[in-house]
């Protein structure tokens, strides 16, 4: 079986995507931290995301869960909220009480 799939291309893809649906909230919603992730850069205005982002294999859905407690968590380490379901960017609060605010989220488990 070919795996049409290479990691860096669905990394590439889906870091591209999510920085332009990123983009697009934050020029809605807050263009003042969207001005915080300018760069002077010849390909971009604005850098979302981190440049060669680390990507992990989620083997077990243990290290799933360890990997999403972690990325939930990391808004309230870095001061922005209390809790992670708090912080408006995140999926935490629909897997604390189920609320949707970007009306496309699936449960892991459901998908």
């Amino acid at each position: 079986m070919v795996n049409d799939n290479r990691r860096d291309e669905v990394q590439h893809s889906f870091l591209s995507y999510t920085a332009k649906q990123l983009k697009k909230a934050l020029e809605k919603y807050d263009q003042e931290f969207l001005e915080e992730v300018r760069v002077d850069a010849k390909d971009r205005i604005y850098q979302i995301w981190e440049r060669k982002a680390l990507s992990i294999d989620l083997f077990t859905p243990a290290v799933f869960d360890q990997k999403l407690d972690y990325i939930h968590y990391n808004p309230v380490k870095a001061g922005l909220c209390n809790f992670p379901e708090e912080y408006g960017f995140s999926s935490a609060r629909f897997y604390y009480d189920g609320t949707d605010l970007f009306n496309f989220i699936v449960h892991y488990a459901d998908g």
